[in-house]
């Protein structure tokens, strides 16, 4: 059974990202076993689990990595499994990654010009120049401001610190305007000041977006998401309001108490 939104006998046009059944076996071995997750539109749901849960494997199915070997996932409403990776961003599905994915020798705006050229309309021609672009110059001028990132702009990324690194990664990420953004660790190396920081940025680029984000820094889990899932072996043992998963003694077993903040209050 789908947790979350109503399954296909029910159709809900609140769900903007649904999981449905899904498995992934790497030859003898089943790293996700009947998973299914439903995302309300506009909320932001974190994916926690022990390490081998399987997180990574699902976040790669969902993003187009890999496919399924059985199961259904659907983009509002669209199925999208089996698709490649760029198919599936041009559908509206915008993500980052564990590992950086930078073009490290360019500048920060230029990595952006970059991200910003299929959602503006402009496809591969060998006569044009990148310059001349002046919508992809003012769109990417303008997400620089967003991200906090304008005395970077000619920066390059491979000169970058780790929370800038990050934010860049995101703003790659929201190119396009996407409606639903996966963030896979996105606070991952960073310092507590850093995380602080860069949490009220997540708040402010994933404002009206759904957002589904594999996140080990349990404060940031608590602090942000609306809801948390929880997968263990492969299969989600739970989905709810943080006081409601922190409640939990599945969860807490899982965790043997290490990782969940103590609750807040009585």
């Amino acid at each position: 059974m789908t947790r979350g939104c109503p399954g296909p006998a029910l159709p809900d046009a609140r769900c903007a990202l649904e999981l449905r059944g899904l498995h992934k076996r790497f030859g003898p071995t089943e790293v996700i076993r009947g998973a299914s997750l439903a995302v309300r539109a506009g909320e932001r749901v974190a994916l926690i689990g022990p390490n081998g849960a399987g997180k990574s494997t699902l976040f790669e199915l969902v993003g187009g990595g890999l496919r399924p070997d059985r199961g259904e996932i659907l983009l509002h409403s669209a199925r999208i499994d089996g698709l490649p990776p760029q198919r599936v961003r041009r559908l509206g599905l915008g993500r980052s990654f564990q590992v950086s994915r930078l073009f490290e020798r360019m500048s920060v705006h230029e990595n952006l010009r970059c991200a910003l050229l299929w959602p503006l309309g402009h496809r591969y021609a060998f006569w044009k120049f990148m310059s001349g672009l002046r919508d992809v110059d003012a769109a990417a001028e303008a997400l620089l401001e967003r991200l906090h990132l304008r005395a970077r702009r000619d920066t390059p990324a491979a000169e970058l610190s780790q929370a800038d690194r990050r934010a860049l990664e995101i703003g790659l990420a929201v190119a396009g305007d996407p409606p639903v953004l996966l963030l896979d660790e996105p606070t991952a190396g960073m310092s507590q000041s850093e995380t602080q920081r860069f949490v009220a940025l997540i708040r402010e680029l994933t404002a009206g977006r759904t957002l589904l984000m594999v996140e080990h820094d349990m404060g940031v889990v608590f602090g942000l998401a609306d809801r948390i899932a929880v997968l263990v072996q492969g299969e989600v043992i739970a989905f709810d309001t943080p006081a409601a998963v922190r409640a939990d003694a599945r969860v807490q077993q899982a965790y043997l108490g290490e990782l969940l903040p103590p609750a807040q209050g009585g």
